[in-house]
């Protein structure tokens, strides 16, 4: 991971917010012939005894689940809304052009879990993403017959969270008129270059002249 001081969040609570509000997630891993694979699914965060856990279900015999059963260790990556950030927005001359991204990398042991575990992950699943408590949607209004006809196809998992690196990089290096450029500019794109403008302006404090 692209390591640089300044491009780090000030308090260790902005990370876990961060990955609680991008939950969908890849996670990666290596198979027997030393390849690598990933999949990409909905996590929950739980913290448990002092440590942090991640949990979600995958498709059964298929090349990752194949892959973690074999070599547990992982990386599950999370990343934000992300744009391109042009030279020519800059209040400085020889100043290259770059890519400002949010990104949190965290490492761990994944294990696979019971069916009733699988069950217990699936409701509480469902009720975070669902919010609505009466939707029909709710593993509580499901049939049996349909719940265990489902399950069988898939699997649950947790991981618990041995490293957790990450880089936030919102051009913090720059001076502060090139930082209200940047964010002027951003604020002209699309969505995803909306979207890291107002993380930017959160920011904006922080950036010195």
């Amino acid at each position: 991971m692209y390591n640089i001081p300044y491009f780090k969040a000030s308090e260790d609570g902005e990370v876990l917010a961060f990955m609680k509000a991008h939950p969908f997630v890849t996670i990666c891993g290596i198979d027997n012939n030393n390849f690598p694979v990933a999949t990409h699914v909905p996590v929950l965060i739980v913290e448990r005894d002092g440590k942090c856990f991640l949990q979600a279900h995958i498709m059964r015999k298929q090349d990752h689940h194949i892959a973690f059963e074999n070599n547990p260790n992982v990386l599950v990556v999370f990343q934000g809304a992300n744009a391109y950030v042009s030279s020519s927005w800059y209040d400085q001359d020889q100043r290259g052009s770059t890519w400002n991204y949010q990104a949190v990398h965290a490492k761990g042991v994944l294990r696979f879990l019971s069916d009733a575990e699988l069950f217990e992950l699936l409701s509480n699943l469902t009720a975070h993403f669902e919010k609505d408590p009466d939707s029909p949607s709710q593993v509580k209004n499901q049939t049996d017959d349909y719940m265990q006809s489902n399950m069988k196809a898939i699997v649950a998992l947790e991981i618990e969270i041995m490293d957790l690196q990450h880089v936030f990089k919102m051009s913090q290096n720059r001076n502060k008129k090139s930082y209200h450029n940047i964010i002027e500019e951003l604020e002209k794109g699309d969505l995803a270059a909306i979207i890291v403008a107002e993380e930017m302006k959160k920011q904006s404090p922080q950036i010195n002249d």
